[in-house]
C-alpha cells in the first residue's frame, strides 16, 4: 500500500510508521518539525526510521495549500492517516491562532487533497476533548458531543464534521479516531507523564491540578497504532440501516465512522502518580492545583464500537505502560 503519515515526526505518527513500515508498506511521512516542542526529539523519533525500507519523509505544513497540493499529485495513495495537529488544550487558551491555522485549515487542505486524488480512505486523529461538557460516563460515540470546552475540543469536532460533509459529498471514505490520554515512549514532553517523570526526577514539584481529584482513560501508545491500523484496513462504509429521523452520531449514510481508542479501564490521576513512583523508585512533590479552563474531571471510552468493528480492544494497563516509559526515558535522557 501507498500511505501517507501526517505529523510522522510526533509520538503516535512515528510509532504508526515504524509499524507500518515493519510491515512492508511504503509510508510517506510528512512533518513541518514545527517547535511547539524540542525539535530534537522528533529528529531522534524520524532517525529510528531512516533505515526502514519503504520510507520517505517529506518536510511541510499542512497549512501551506500549495505544498499540501503538490504532495497529493504524487502516485495515489491508498490511506492517508492524518496525525498532524496543534495538540494541547491548555495552549490553545493561549495561542487559538495556531489551532485554527493547523486544525481547520490544514484539514481543509488535506480533505481537498485527498478528494481531487481519490484516496481510498482517510483516517484522522479527533479526541476524548470532544465529549467536554457531558459527564455520562463511559463516553459513547452515540452521545452528543455539542458543547466543547475549549477550542482544541471544538477544532476536533470540526474536524469529525468536515469530513462528513465531504464523505457525503464526493463519496470519500473517512473514520474519526477519538484518542484517549495517550502515553507512552517516545511521548510529547508537554504530556503529564513526561512533566511528572522529569520533576520527579529533579526533586520538582508536581502541578496536579484539581487538587488530584482526575480520572483518565490512559491509553498505552502500541494499543493507540494496533487500533488506528486495523480501522485503516477496513475503510469507511454508508449504513444502510442509518435514518435521518432518528440520527445516529457514530455511523452516517455516508462512508463516515468515528471509534473511540482508549483503555476503557480508566485510572485515578493519584494512582498513576504512585505507579510512576514506584517505577523510578522516588517519591513526588505534590503540589496541588484547581482545575484549569478547558480541562474535564474525568474520562472514561467505551470502545466497544471498536472492537465489534476490528475485533480488537487496547488492553495495556499502566503498570506495563509507565514502566516502559520510565525505561525509556532513563535510557534515552542518559
Amino acid at each position: 500500500m501507498q500511505i501517507l503519515i501526517t505529523g510522522a515526526a510526533g509520538f503516535i505518527g512515528s510509532a504508526l510508521a515504524l509499524r507500518l513500515a515493519e510491515r512492508g508498506e511504503h509510508v510517506t511521512g510528512l512533518d513541518n518539525l514545527n517547535n511547539y516542542y524540542d525539535v530534537r526529539l522528533k529528529e531522534a523519533r524520524l532517525a529510528r526510521l531512516q533505515d526502514k525500507r519503504g520510507f520517505e519523509f517529506v518536510r511541510g505544513d499542512i497549512t501551506d495549500g500549495a505544498a499540501m497540493a503538490a504532495l497529493f499529485k504524487r502516485p495515489r495513495f491508498d490511506a492517508v492517516v492524518h496525525l498532524a495537529a496543534q495538540a494541547g488544550v491548555r495552549y490553545s487558551i493561549e495561542n487559538p491562532k495556531a489551532y485554527i491555522d493547523s486544525n481547520l485549515v490544514g484539514f481543509g487542505h488535506i480533505l481537498e487533497g485527498c478528494r481531487h486524488s481519490k484516496v481510498g480512505h482517510l483516517v484522522f486523529a479527533s479526541s476524548s476533548s470532544v465529549y467536554g461538557a457531558n459527564k455520562r460516563l463511559p463516553f459513547s460515540e452515540h452521545d452528543n458531543v455539542d458543547h466543547p470546552v475549549s477550542l482544541y475540543a471544538a477544532t476536533k469536532k470540526a474536524n469529525e464534521l468536515m469530513a462528513h460533509a465531504y464523505a457525503h459529498l464526493y463519496g470519500l471514505p473517512c473514520t474519526g479516531l477519538r484518542f484517549f490520554t495517550v502515553y507512552g515512549p517516545w511521548g510529547r514532553p508537554d504530556m503529564a507523564l513526561f512533566k511528572f517523570t522529569k520533576a520527579i526526577l529533579a526533586g520538582a514539584a508536581l502541578p496536579v491540578f484539581n487538587r488530584g481529584k482526575m480520572v483518565r482513560d490512559f491509553t498505552y501508545v502500541d494499543d493507540i497504532v494496533e487500533g488506528v491500523i486495523r480501522v485503516m484496513d477496513r475503510p469507511a462504509a454508508p449504513d444502510p440501516s442509518w435514518s435521518g429521523e432518528k440520527p445516529d452520531s457514530a455511523r452516517s449514510s455516508a462512508p463516515w465512522r468515528i471509534f473511540n481508542i482508549g483503555n476503557n479501564r480508566p485510572v485515578e490521576l493519584m494512582r498513576y502518580i504512585q505507579v510512576l513512583e514506584s517505577s523510578l523508585g522516588r517519591k513526588a512533590i505534590l503540589d496541588l492545583q484547581p482545575m484549569q479552563p478547558g480541562d474535564v474531571p474525568a474520562t472514561y471510552a467505551d470502545v466497544s464500537e471498536l472492537a465489534a468493528a476490528t475485533g480488537f480492544e487496547p488492553a495495556t494497563t499502566v503498570e506495563t505502560g509507565v514502566q516502559r516509559f520510565v525505561d525509556w526515558y532513563r535510557s534515552y535522557y542518559k
